[in-house]
């Protein structure tokens, strides 16, 4: 066999490390922040039409102020069911009820909360790296087997610093947007 049978596929490694970041991106979502946003109620499902059906397929959702979401609601019918599934979702709104209408008014954070978010955030960052290591070292696996398969040893070198670039540039990354929903979270 020679070195040119030999690839290791960087593409889908740096495909499922970019996978890892946008999964951080989605729980980075749905912390609230103290600010309004849409996105916030994209983890809250509804028990409607007999199987769980995301907010935003129920009603309009709009962000009129900061501190304000309006969910406009199409079927009369699952108001009441829209309003207990946002009351039991744990992000801490009570909504307030005007026909369709559900008005979500956004609480000020504490100091308090807005550390534990911080360290919630902290905690979805850490998930993420682990996952971009656990990609790492498949790559790492793929070379050892090259390895065993005649690849040379030059060839194996550059294919490790290959993916370890990936990887300082993948957790460079998750460090990034995690400074960044940090300093989100702690604005008053």
């Amino acid at each position: 066999m020679s070195d040119t049978d030999i690839e290791i596929d960087i593409a889908a490694l740096e495909k499922r490390m970019d996978g890892a970041l946008a999964a951080l991106r989605t729980e980075f979502a749905s912390l609230r922040t103290g600010r309004a946003s849409a996105s916030m109620l994209d983890p809250v499902t509804v028990e409607a039409y007999g199987s769980p059906t995301p907010i935003n397929q129920l009603g309009t959702i709009t962000v009129p102020e900061p501190r304000m979401v309006l969910i406009n609601i199409w079927d009369k019918s699952l108001v009441n069911t829209v309003d207990k599934a946002i009351r039991n979702s744990g992000l801490g709104i009570n909504p307030q009820m005007d026909g369709t209408i559900l008005r979500l008014p956004i609480p000020e954070l504490n100091e308090e909360r807005r550390r534990d978010l911080a360290k919630v955030a902290g905690q979805y960052a850490e998930h993420a790296r682990i996952a971009v290591r656990n990609v790492r070292r498949d790559g790492m696996d793929q070379i050892k087997k090259a390895k065993n398969a005649g690849m040379a040893e030059d060839d194996q070198k550059l294919w490790s610093d290959e993916i370890q670039q990936l990887t300082d540039s993948a957790i460079g990354r998750i460090d990034s947007a995690l400074a960044t929903k940090q300093e989100e979270i702690m604005q008053v």
